[in-house]
């Protein structure tokens, strides 16, 4: 349906070109002037397709046809068209008989460096490739050769080679244009029909169709062969008449109308060229400058202002926005509705919580108090300091540690220090547990960023006494105090008691809303702990402990007082001892209960209950006459007594008036390694007592299967096992009860707010051993407080004593080894109606060693005033004399 060819320029490198005047089927009318941009089948022929480059820019204005007297008008942006069909037969094509007059009708665009593209047809005024009027000649009237072409001002064609672009320079692009436009002159004047005007201007416009792409020419009519069944009517621009042409179509059959629904008198078909790219211009230099007509539509009317060809579509940019603020406004809505809708009871809520604020009523902490209702511990309003390093200056930090340190009395460095290391922190305690004078003197030297708070704390009004057992408190979570040790850390639960709480409703300024709802619960103190304890006598047993610590250089020692009957402590001494208002490094060593949780190797006061298994079975009485010899051998070990002597004939009385350690020996093998253990536990060695105190030992009681000889001879003795204070002083108690074991009791009752008492449960008794076995250990133990027994010093005026001195080789266990002494001594009184029991042992004395030297006399001192305390009157009879040596 197409004749091609290729001349010179093709040669060069240009492509060949199909130039159709209708549009593929299915594609849009190029008159119907909607915007076809938007369509995907034509959208590849646009400079803006992603696929064929980078977007080229807007074409400048071009100048005004020659001699039209016509105002520049804006070229209208090239026209994208999908490549033409060569299967469909409603394509034109347009094609040139002859090798010249190819050259002049095909108009070639190369690679312009702006990127641009020539239109290559008019849309509304119906024209076509100016080319034509070249190969056809100059006719005025309409009439003339096969091919006619048009009068008036031509567009310019354009198409886009298929075989590539032109990559030449801009030089052998013109030479090419000027020898095709002296071609195409030749080849219009041979075919007739034309004067040597019309050859003329043809040669200028091919000559400006070729450099400047289109170029009208006044006064000259284009002639050509008719179509038929297709005619132009002309148009009047500028005093030049286009007239209309019939074209022939005797060279491809019947004529197929473009439009059918128009008339075809009025308008012809435009000739439509597949644009190709202009030449590039040369480097360096400007653009050549693009001349042509300015478009008319139909009937004359002016054309239409083209579009800028920009970089972005504003369309697109339109589009992205309106999709942007509609999915905008989307995610407000659903905002909005879950507010409003899903979450709306969930933020009212929040929003009365904001209103409400909640504060903490503390409880107060219960009390504890003595037998006599004397306070030990209890709690009190007390001060506060505390800093703000985020607001103090290095300097004010210095001067306030400065100032500070004489009344805290705490060190300057100390203070400094702990402000320093919490510089980011907006609240730093400097101390805490201050008397009310105290926070006056701080708040009068009103340093910046140092301040004063009231506060609840724990006060023991009598300092160290008792603080061995009452034990201490600090500060826990959310500023609570939480008991740390002794009854304070056993008793917690009791002691805290129930915190109230308090609800109002307050601005945001905290200030409360008169008129709004408001919540009180009161709180629930804790409940006051009465112990069996006595102050004075536990005043006194500090006093004379503390004094004969210091005057045996001993490393420490303890006294326990109290009622074998009921098992009342009346006191419980330690030493060293220790402030709970005021606890500091020097004290760690001091806090604990020894009489609890410090075990010992008893010695000789554990000789009673060697003789208790041997009476109790009745393998022995009180004169039960025991041979004594200066030494014997048990195991690889050699055993004698605490001063050497000859051979002895004792009594059984004797041997424990004496505390001599052969004679235990001999008595404890009568018993058997067996009894002797079973009357050892049930006195309650080797377990916890019930008292259940925090920290306690139960001591070192191994089973009597796995004693050696050695060690079942010394066990008898009291050495190789090992029992606290506590439990020491229980086995007497139960000798002075009568052989019935009481457990020991430091809580009486608890008494809550109310005033309700209610006492602590009493464990039964259990009998240890019979009446008659713990009457004679009494009678016997009344020797040993006398001349011929070995604790004189025991000895209480007008009171019947019976004790028991021990003196026992100390464990170390920081070195592991036995190293110095302990020495006690266990007793009550009266013996013939016991009523107290006092057991003071001292560890590791250096001056004086022996329990019937340095434990006798304090326990003398304490019984007696225990006992005056108590109001016991001394007994009106003596005890009968024991025959203790046979050989005297």
């Amino acid at each position: 349906m197409s004749s091609t060819g290729r001349g010179p320029a093709a040669g060069r490198g240009r492509s060949r070109l199909r130039l159709v005047t209708g549009p593929p089927s299915g594609s849009p009318d190029p008159r119907s002037g909607g915007d076809d941009l938007l369509d995907p089948s034509v959208r590849r022929f646009s400079g803006r397709d992603p696929e064929r480059g980078p977007e080229r820019a807007a074409p400048g204005r071009r100048p005004a046809p020659r001699g039209s007297g016509a105002p520049p008008a804006r070229r209208e942006p090239p026209r994208r068209r999908p490549e033409p069909d060569v299967h469909d037969p409603d394509t034109e094509y347009w094609y040139a008989e002859d090798h010249e007059a190819r050259q002049a009708v095909v108009e070639e665009y190369v690679d312009d460096a702006q990127g641009d593209l020539e239109a290559p047809f008019s849309r509304r005024s119906g024209t076509g490739p100016t080319a034509r009027g070249r190969r056809a000649g100059a006719g005025r009237t309409g009439a003339g050769s096969a091919r006619s072409g048009r009068t008036g001002a031509g567009q310019p064609g354009s198409s886009r080679t298929r075989a590539g672009r032109m990559t030449e320079g801009r030089a052998g692009a013109d030479r090419a244009d000027r020898a095709a436009a002296g071609r195409g002159a030749r080849t219009t004047a041979s075919r007739g029909g034309t004067s040597r005007d019309a050859a003329a201007n043809s040669r200028n416009d091919i000559s400006r169709v070729t450099s400047h792409g289109a170029a009208p020419r006044a006064g000259t009519a284009r002639a050509g062969t008719p179509r038929a069944g297709t005619t132009r009517a002309g148009t009047t621009r500028g005093g030049t008449t286009r007239g209309g042409t019939a074209r022939a179509g005797a060279q491809r059959g019947a004529a197929v109308p473009r439009n059918p629904t128009r008339a075809t008198a009025s308008r012809t078909e435009p000739v439509r060229v597949h644009p190709a790219r202009r030449a590039q211009p040369s480097r360096g230099g400007p653009p050549r400058a693009r001349a042509g007509a300015a478009r008319r539509g139909l009937g004359g009317a002016a054309a239409r202002t083209p579009r800028p060809f920009v970089l972005a579509s504003p369309r697109r940019r339109v589009r992205v926005a309106v999709v942007l603020m509609v999915a905008v406004l989307v995610v407000i809505a659903a905002r909005l509705a879950q507010l409003q809708g899903f979450a709306s009871s969930t933020y009212a809520e929040q929003a009365e919580e904001q209103l409400r604020h909640r504060s903490v009523l503390p409880a107060d902490r219960g009390m504890i108090i003595d037998r006599r209702g004397g306070r030990l511990a209890h709690d009190i309003e007390q001060r506060a300091v505390y800093a703000d390093p985020l607001l103090m200056t290095p300097s004010q930090i210095g001067d306030a540690a400065r100032r500070l340190a004489p009344v805290l009395g705490k060190s300057e460095n100390e203070l400094r220090s702990r402000m320093t290391a919490n510089a980011k922190k907006r609240f730093v305690y400097l101390d805490r547990g201050l008397d009310r004078s105290v926070g006056e003197e701080v708040t009068e030297l009103d340093l910046h960023g140092i301040g004063v708070l009231e506060e609840r704390g724990r006060w023991y009004s009598l300092r160290e006494l008792g603080a061995n057992f009452v034990g201490f408190t600090n500060y826990g979570d959310k500023d609570a105090i939480v008991g740390r040790a002794g009854l304070e850390q056993a008793y917690d639960s009791v002691l805290r008691g129930t915190d109230g709480r308090r609800q109002i409703e307050a601005d945001p300024s905290g200030r409360e809303i008169p008129s709004a709802q408001s919540m009180e619960k009161e709180p629930l103190d804790g409940s006051t702990l009465r112990l069996t304890i006595d102050n004075d006598i536990q005043w006194q047993a500090q006093r004379e402990l503390a004094e004969a610590v210091r005057t045996y250089e001993a490393d420490g020692g303890t006294i326990v007082v109290m009622k074998p009957r009921t098992g009342e402590l009346l006191a419980m001494a330690d030493a060293p001892q220790f402030d709970p208002n005021n606890i500091t490094e020097r004290d760690l060593d001091a806090i604990g209960n020894r009489s609890t949780g410090q075990a010992f190797e008893p010695g000789s006061v554990n000789k009673v209950i060697t003789m208790a298994a041997a009476l109790d079975r009745g393998l022995i009485d009180a004169m039960t006459p025991i041979t004594v010899p200066p030494s014997i051998e048990r195991g690889r070990y050699t055993i004698t007594d605490s001063e050497p002597h000859g051979t002895e004939h004792l009594t059984a009385a004797g041997v424990l008036a004496r505390s001599s350690n052969i004679g235990t020996v001999l008595i404890a093998e009568k018993v058997g390694n067996q009894r002797l253990e079973e009357m050892m536990r049930a006195f309650g060695l080797g377990a916890v007592t019930e008292l259940d105190f925090p920290g306690e030992t139960a001591g070192a009681l191994t089973s009597a299967s796995e004693w050696s000889e050695s060690q079942a001879a010394t066990i008898a003795y009291g050495q190789g096992m090992s029992a606290t204070a506590l439990q020491m002083a229980s086995v007497y108690a139960t000798v002075a009860n009568g052989g019935m074991r009481v457990a020991p009791r430091l809580v009486d009752a608890v008494i809550s707010p109310d005033g309700e008492e209610q006492e602590t449960a009493h464990e039964p008794e259990r009998r240890v051993v019979s009446p008659e076995t713990a009457a004679t250990l009494t009678r016997m133990l009344e020797e040993v407080a006398t001349e011929d027994g070995t604790a004189p010093l025991a000895e209480v005026a007008g009171y019947r004593v019976a004790g028991k001195t021990g003196t026992a080789t100390r464990y170390d266990p920081v070195s592991e080894r036995y190293d110095g002494y302990v020495s006690s001594f266990v007793g009550f009184a009266p013996a013939d109606d016991p009523q107290v029991v006092v057991e003071v042992v001292l560890d590791n004395p250096r001056t004086r060693y022996y329990g019937g030297q340095v434990a006798a006399p304090v326990f003398a001192e304490v019984m007696k005033f225990a006992l005056t305390t108590l109001g016991v009157p001394p007994p009106g009879t003596r005890p009968d004399s024991l025959v203790l040596d046979l050989d005297r």
